[in-house]
């Protein structure tokens, strides 16, 4: 055998063992290591399916799973008004395939309530992409007689304790509703409930008076004259209730006046998945269907970058916490 041919042999020879073991490296890698995602990815919702969590949450699901090209699903965990479902994508394998539909509800008013929870609503998470931004509205179940905020105040006051409000415990609804006692120094009872829908419900029906609770879920029963709007949370009137004035025009100002809702995955969830997935949710917010359907319900979209969505929730934090110390409110 020439020199030629042994030189071919063992260039060949080389190239096989450089093979083996790039392909027994390749099967030894982590599932991470892998270009993601490769599966079903799921989205919980620590609330019941109809509040303005759910619906937020329903609308990008189609167009997000698009984006990334695999299939993306919502699974409702309520409880505990919201802590149970995010105890539960807390404690999740940080791999990007189990995320949490949070924001302000959960990842800042949270963490102003509760001091001593099993896991840590900000350090347990990494903000992912907001997706949403909404405002809060306050009504009145129609047989209450009162046509405005005043009318409503001057009425709690005489007859303390007759009129009930209802809300999921540790929410901005909530905490709007104590605040608004505390401002006008009435005694309107408490009722709480697993989330907004079933609080709606109950409003509807008559069982309790009075709720706040998000665009998204009220303006259509209040279009309908099912509800009664007092007054909306938010710097300028909607447009869609040009005769229904803002809180401060009602005479009540320092409501914080926006609920931001975006994803988070477990803490220590690798940067390039929390890349990819903030890169599909700003693709998956240009969809047609996503827009038109935050408009018919008066929502509007908001795409922040993972690092802006973290300072949006620190700020908000900082905000309720000074309306816990001002109320007193207790959860626990």
């Amino acid at each position: 055998m020439g020199p030629q041919a042994v030189s071919i042999r063992m260039t060949v020879r080389a190239w096989i063992a450089a093979l083996v073991c790039f392909l027994a490296a390749l099967a030894a890698a982590p599932a991470g290591a892998q270009s993601y995602p490769t599966r079903l990815i799921r989205i919980v919702v620590p609330f019941p399916p109809g509040g303005p969590t759910d619906v937020a949450a329903r609308l990008i699901v189609q167009p997000l799973s698009e984006a990334l090209g695999q299939s993306v699903i919502i699974e409702n965990q309520n409880g505990a008004g919201g802590r149970t479902g995010s105890r539960y994508v807390a404690r999740a394998a940080p791999d990007g395939y189990t995320l949490l539909l949070g924001g302000t509800n959960l990842n800042a008013i949270i963490p102003a309530l509760y001091k001593n929870l099993d896991y840590d609503p900000v350090k347990s998470f990494v903000p992912v992409a907001s997706i949403a931004s909404d405002g809060m509205v306050m009504v009145v179940n129609p047989s209450i007689t009162a046509t405005t905020l005043a009318e409503f105040v001057a009425q709690a006051k005489a007859h303390p304790g007759k009129l009930k409000y209802g809300s999921a415990p540790g929410i901005a609804s909530h905490l709007a509703s104590e605040l608004l006692k505390y401002r006008a120094g009435i005694d309107v009872p408490f009722i709480p409930y697993r989330g907004g829908a079933p609080a709606i419900t109950d409003l509807l029906g008559g069982q309790i008076d009075m709720l706040f609770n998000n665009k998204a879920v009220l303006l259509a029963l209040i279009q309908d004259r099912k509800l009664r709007p007092l007054a909306v949370v938010a710097d300028k009137r909607w447009p869609e209730l040009p005769d229904v004035p803002t809180m401060a025009e009602a005479g009540f100002s320092g409501f914080p006046t926006d609920i931001v809702y975006g994803l988070l995955a477990p803490a220590g969830t690798p940067d390039t998945a929390v890349a990819t997935l903030n890169a599909a949710v700003s693709k998956a917010m240009q969809s047609q269907a996503f827009r038109t359907g935050l408009a018919k319900l008066g929502i509007e979209a908001r795409s922040l970058t993972a690092q802006a969505f973290a300072a949006k929730l620190a700020d908000d934090t900082a905000k309720y916490d000074e309306i816990v110390t001002l109320t007193g409110i207790k959860v626990e």
